[in-house]
């Protein structure tokens, strides 16, 4: 059986962003008929939908149904056999200095001899250029990214040394510094505090409130689905994508986790 808890949430201040960036006619980005294949495996197969600026959205599904690797595919980290992710009318993978992505923390290597202010200042190399000085300008964003999270104190300790809540802060901060209107996000809760789950959800809207497009791979259904405006539901196939009231039906998750689902609040 899987449970369901949820929050309430101001809907207020939601529905005020969502016509805001609607009147600016900001871009979606959009999947279309996107398939991946593993050898004989048929990982992902034709999804179709849409992710829209100035609302927080989700992939959620049980292990093994192709979250991460939906993110990838669009970044052209993987290989496609079909379809493509799309914006502004071109192909995603080619429009990548539009694009902020956040791996799950263990694809990092912690062993890197990088502290947290180097980390951080890596979201400026684009904006920058490769072996150039780091302008002022680069610089104040970069601390005032890392005043956000609250890791400034800890600017010049290894990133290795850090707590896994932590380290997410860091990259968080570096996410934030490379001022990107797509941001992708893969597993960024796993492993940490409450605490940090808070800061990361409040920076996570902001960015939404920017009218950027956010997409978060999120791993569990417990209370911490409520953050989300929109969901994709995945296992393999797409299930559902919508509002998250709309993705979060018994029927929906029955077919994508194939048990009986119980609800504690609402969504």
């Amino acid at each position: 059986m899987v449970s369901i808890a949820a929050s309430n949430v101001d809907w207020r201040e939601r529905r005020d962003r969502y016509s805001k960036c609607d009147s600016i006619a900001m871009e979606t980005l959009r999947i279309e008929a996107l398939s991946v294949e593993y050898r004989t495996v048929e990982a992902l197969q034709g999804i179709n939908c849409e992710i829209k600026p100035g609302r927080l959205t989700g992939i959620i599904g049980p292990n093994g149904a192709g979250k991460s690797t939906l993110m990838k595919a669009m970044l052209g980290l993987v290989g496609v056999s079909n379809g493509r992710a799309t914006y502004q009318k071109k192909q995603l993978m080619d429009e990548l200095e539009a694009v902020t992505y956040v791996p799950q923390r263990s694809q990092i290597d912690w062993t890197y001899p990088a502290t947290v202010w180097d980390v951080v200042l890596m979201g400026r190399v684009r904006k920058t250029g490769w072996f150039r000085r780091f302008s002022s300008v680069s610089r104040r964003i970069a601390m005032e990214a890392l005043e956000r999270v609250g890791m400034s104190e800890f600017k010049n300790r290894p990133i290795g040394q850090l707590s896994g809540g932590q380290q997410q802060r860091v990259f968080l901060a570096k996410a934030l510094a490379e001022e990107a209107d797509i941001l992708f996000f893969d597993e960024p809760l796993a492993g940490i505090d409450k605490k940090t789950e808070g800061v990361v959800f409040e920076i996570l809207h902001e960015l939404a409130d920017a009218c950027k497009i956010v997409l978060v791979v999120h791993h569990d259904l417990g209370e911490a689905i409520a953050n989300f405006d929109d969901l994709i539901l995945l296992n393999r196939e797409l299930i559902a994508w919508g509002s998250r009231q709309e993705v979060m039906s018994r029927e929906n998750l029955r077919r994508a986790y194939g048990g009986e689902v119980a609800f504690f609040g609402s969504l």
